[in-house]
């Protein structure tokens, strides 16, 4: 593990690494900052629900519309250039959100949350691809755990800093300078980053945000089974990630017996979880994409969820004390709940740190920057469908959270089999890493 961390050292890694943890935390901050905001601040005569769910959407649209034209200008355009440029559109944006916190302007603070999408959207082809040219092979898994966790790490310190920020009295002033001294902080990282030259700078852009995303949708469908599948994959993982992030403050409450601290301590179980499994996944992978650590993701992913499901309370278990925050770990009962959800974390990142690894070290040069453009899509397409299809199993059919969460396990065994069904070398290398550790524990032994 300790190879991984030694790219933390190095110039062509460490400025990279900031600025996209950076770029994932003020996302998370001024996002976050608005919907409590909107929750228990501004003066507002509408549905307050129906506004958060607002915010929601006009964060996650620009992935749809917009990832397109990021995977196109990662191709055409030096990525260390267009990061810089983008860290820089962040600042001003965040000048204008400040702004509109200071003058309780909504319909200034939604404008600035979408443009803030748009900013991730075209970040986020280039912050993928760029790893291929500034790592060597045997450093790609090491590298992508290191972005996964620090983006999951700082999704969690953003949403809890916003919580922070917004319990002062004076949150306006409070959440202003905060985003504002990020968004410059991650300028001035991105500065630091080595050039990254373009795979094809004489592309041509087109501009029609429609046919393009399907022609990209078309090209990423249309690479190698291994690729094509491991995009699948991953847009699978984000479409069981945001049911389970959505359900766990109803989950907390109505479950756990717990309080609103109790969430936090749910969200950095899971956050925590995700940054160990992608960690071990350098030590697993012995400094090569290792496609059979995949599997060992899914099998873990389904069994926690499984487990979930049994070890859950019933919700209508007369409570006499509301659990909150750390002190849920002090309640014995809460350990197998809070155990698999930790469990949970760990094995979704043995699951999408090698799916990101085989589309980056298997795709064209010329074409990966549009490849991850389609994950994009496809992510943000499939968390939708997560939450229309959440709506109907608990609303229309009238599951539980438990029984969701159960149902969620056995379609993440329908759709694992599939993948690794059109892939066999996922199965012939689980076998292959499995037998592997086995050896290695004999011989330690």
């Amino acid at each position: 593990m300790s190879s991984q961390f030694a790219l933390l050292k190095k110039r062509r890694f460490l400025p990279f690494f900031v600025t996209q943890s950076l770029s994932a935390f003020n996302d998370n901050v001024y996002k976050q900052s608005l919907i409590l905001a909107v929750l228990f601040h501004l003066s507002l005569a509408g549905d307050r629900l129906l506004l958060v769910n607002l915010c929601a959407l006009l964060f996650i649209l620009p992935f749809l519309l917009f990832s397109a034209l990021g995977g196109q200008l990662g191709e055409k355009c030096d990525k260390a250039r267009l990061m810089q440029w983008l860290k820089g559109s962040e600042v001003v944006m965040l000048a204008l959100g400040s702004l509109g916190f200071l003058l309780n302007s909504l319909p200034l603070l939604l404008m600035i949350l979408f443009a803030m999408g748009t900013r991730s959207a075209l970040f986020g082809p280039s912050k993928y691809s760029i790893l291929p040219q500034h790592l060597e092979p045997r450093e790609l898994m090491g590298g992508n755990a290191l972005v996964e966790m620090g983006t999951f790490l700082a999704i969690l310190g953003g949403t809890i800093g916003a919580g922070v920020l917004l319990s002062q009295a004076n949150y306006a002033q409070a959440v202003a300078m905060s985003v504002l001294l990020i968004a410059l902080l991650g300028f001035f990282f991105s500065l630091g980053i080595p050039s990254a030259p373009a795979a094809m700078p004489q592309l041509k852009l087109d501009w029609n945000i429609f046919r393009q995303t399907w022609v990209i949708l078309r090209m990423g469908l249309g690479q190698a089974p291994s690729v094509s599948r491991s995009l699948l994959g991953n847009s699978w993982f984000w479409f069981v990630g945001a049911i389970y992030l959505t359900q766990i403050p109803a989950y907390a409450k109505d479950y756990l017996h717990g309080s609103e601290s109790m969430v936090s301590l749910i969200l950095t179980l899971f956050s925590v979880g995700i940054a160990l499994g992608s960690l071990l996944c350098g030590r697993l992978s012995k400094g090569h994409v290792e496609p059979g650590i995949v599997p060992l993701g899914a099998l873990g992913l389904s069994l926690f969820s499984i487990l979930l499901y049994a070890v859950t309370p019933d919700a209508t278990t007369a409570v006499i004390d509301t659990y909150s925050g750390w002190a849920a770990l002090k309640e014995l009962s809460l350990w197998p709940a809070l155990g698999c959800i930790l469990g949970l974390g760990i094995f979704g990142g043995f699951y999408i740190v090698p799916l990101y690894a085989l589309i980056q070290s298997r795709t064209p040069q010329e074409e990966r920057s549009r490849v991850i453009a389609a994950t994009n899509i496809l992510n943000a397409l499939l968390m939708v469908c997560s939450a229309l299809m959440t709506m109907v199993l608990l609303s229309g059919i009238g599951l539980t959270i438990p029984e969701l969460f159960l149902a969620v396990a056995l379609m993440n065994i329908g759709v694992n089999a599939f993948l690794f069904t059109s892939v066999p070398e996922f199965w012939a290398r689980f076998r292959v890493l499995i037998g592997r550790e086995h050896r290695a524990r004999s011989a330690h032994d």
